[in-house]
């Protein structure tokens, strides 16, 4: 499967009140259960959990983008990952799937800066699949550090009432919103692009904008699909286009991911960042 739907494979600016009065509330709520330190609870999934050190943030809420540090180790104590071994934390948005139940169930009883122990059964874990040197049916047990969280901006679609649509030879489609006045890319450069992709009903399937974090691709290398070869190299830096890309430009009668049906045409809002 190409690239350009890596958020699909499992990977701030302002935040309005009501969200902020959340956060505060849920947080409130969590201290009122008094957590002590280095003793353990179980939830009703089996989660087992363990605060080591309490931090000073407000707690992590299903949709923030959270970045933690961890390590994981079977209950023989062998070491199967690292994020600090990496010197590379690592983030996700809680509660969207991007990671072992265990994980999502486990952050969103966390606030930012604490330290603590998840024993995860194999039920919220990766089940009776193995993966990698992790045995089937494995309780897992991580040491977790929560670094952030953050509420991600929510990606809005173009306003394109009023501009013209170019169609090209190919097929594509797309509709220039801004126009930048940075460098074009060539072949073999290296993109950054923010984008947030819609189906013909307007269902968001991905968006860098919710990650925060913009894709980067070769061009040419066809590490993305064709609709977005043709699209991004017609783009300069600071521009913004929207992209309708027919299914044989995009992932055809297979479709993708489960989320994307077959044959169907793609919306890309899309903004180059940056060429290098």
């Amino acid at each position: 499967m190409k690239r350009i739907i890596i958020a699909i494979s499992f990977s701030v600016l302002s935040v309005c009140n009501s969200i902020a009065q959340t956060k505060n509330q849920t947080s409130d709520n969590h201290k009122q259960i008094k957590i002590k330190l280095n003793t353990e609870y179980t939830t009703a999934s089996g989660l087992k959990y363990k605060l080591t050190e309490k931090g000073k943030g407000t707690q992590v809420l299903k949709g923030d983008k959270v970045t933690v540090h961890y390590t994981g180790t079977l209950p023989n104590g062998t070491k199967f990952d690292s994020s600090k071994d990496r010197n590379q934390p690592f983030s996700f948005k809680v509660g969207a799937g991007q990671v072992i139940k265990g994980w999502d169930e486990g952050l969103a009883l966390l606030n930012i800066g604490d330290k603590a122990v998840l024993t995860i059964p194999p039920t919220i874990g990766y089940g009776e699949r193995a993966v990698g040197s992790i045995p089937a049916n494995s309780t897992l047990i991580f040491d977790i550090e929560v670094i952030d969280a953050k509420t991600p901006p929510v990606a809005k679609p173009y306003d394109v009432a009023g501009i013209d649509t170019v169609k090209m030879q190919s097929g594509l489609k797309f509709i220039k919103v801004q126009s930048g006045t940075g460098v074009k890319p060539a072949l073999g450069s290296t993109v950054a692009v923010h984008y947030t992709g819609y189906l013909m009903d307007g269902k968001v399937f991905d968006s860098s904008i919710e990650r925060d974090e913009p894709i980067e691709f070769q061009i040419g290398r066809g590490m993305v699909i064709k609709g977005w070869e043709e699209g991004i190299a017609l783009m300069q830096v600071g521009d913004k286009m929207r992209l309708i890309i027919p299914s044989e430009l995009a992932y055809g009668e297979n479709g993708a991911g489960g989320v994307i049906p077959p044959n169907a045409t793609l919306i890309f809002d899309v903004e180059l960042v940056k060429v290098k």
